[in-house]
């Protein structure tokens, strides 16, 4: 029972960001993530394109 209580006032004393704040974040990760994809993606045609030099 403990447990649970515990973990009710946390829920009650957690803090949410605004919309704004949220949106920022998401904005980020999507970003991140975007160029993330770009940079593994030319970082794996080199490779390729290496690979094949040897096969």
């Amino acid at each position: 029972m403990k447990f649970y209580k515990s973990v009710i006032q946390t829920m009650k004393d957690t803090t949410w960001p605004d919309r704004k704040k949220a949106a920022l974040g998401i904005k980020a990760v999507v970003v991140t993530s975007i160029l993330f994809t770009i940079f593994f993606a030319i970082v794996d045609y080199v490779v390729q394109e290496i690979l094949q030099l040897f096969v």
